[in-house]
């Protein structure tokens, strides 16, 4: 009962942190592992606990959602669940043992990739956007990573379509989908893999969605830069945390 509390309560920090700034599979995922699951049933069960709140994020912003200049949304929407069920696949048949050594890093690119996001030089963006292919090569890629891992999905996605010339407030909201229909598309595989520890699941789900609502409203007083910043502290440390642990 008391791990289940405490589950509780990484799922209320998550779902907040998601709705503020991002990055609460970085609660989510050591939160599992302290509870005795191994990194790759960690992984599965966090996103199977985490994407009913995105998909209501999604559906919040549906009204700011497009396509880009060259690509219509249908086809982006497409790629997202089909490479969503492609990365859930790939994790499925990665040996644990094997993604057990990978998620060190992949935490570590995901929190340097939120540090860039947050302080680092944009790019400038070309007058032309980018030809279709390499919108639709990005967002295939992306999506896959998605479905394996996530962490840092949503900021790239956001990059790739800001490149492709699409306006940041409808990149947001449009991101914002994606990423839901990645990680629906993926717990959709990972529902009927036999591969989900429901009990955990459900204690950071029930979290998630209380710590999501009141994570929409505190985005009115808290000041932003401060949230990310302690996103990235956390994924730095969990970063340490896992290297070490590994």
């Amino acid at each position: 009962m008391t791990m289940m509390l405490l589950l509780f309560a990484a799922g209320l920090w998550a779902g907040a942190q998601n709705a503020l700034a991002g990055g609460g599979s970085f609660i989510t995922l050591p939160a599992l592992i302290a509870a005795g699951l191994d990194p790759k049933l960690a992984n599965i069960t966090s996103t199977m606990a985490l994407f009913p709140g995105q998909i209501t994020t999604g559906i919040a912003g549906r009204s700011l959602v497009s396509g880009t200049d060259r690509v219509a949304f249908r086809w982006l929407a497409l790629i997202s669940l089909v490479g969503g069920i492609a990365g859930s696949l790939l994790l499925l048949v990665t040996p644990s043992r094997a993604f057990a050594v990978m998620v060190p890093w992949l935490v570590l690119a995901a929190t340097l990739l939120f540090a860039w996001s947050t302080f680092g030089n944009k790019p400038r963006l070309a007058s032309q956007p980018p030809p279709a292919w390499v919108t639709v090569a990005t967002q295939s890629i992306i999506a896959v990573y998605s479905g394996f891992f996530g962490g840092g999905a949503g900021i790239v996605t956001l990059a790739s379509l800001t490149l492709a010339r699409m306006p940041v407030r409808n990149a947001g909201g449009t991101k914002n989908v994606l990423v839901a229909l990645s990680n629906l598309a993926a717990a959709a595989v990972f529902a009927f893999s036999g591969a989900v520890a429901w009990g955990q699941a459900a204690a950071i789900g029930a979290g998630s969605i209380l710590g999501g609502y009141l994570g929409a409203r505190a985005l009115k007083v808290l000041p932003e830069r401060v949230i990310k910043i302690g996103v990235i502290v956390i994924g730095a440390a969990l970063t340490v945390g896992l290297f070490l642990r590994g």
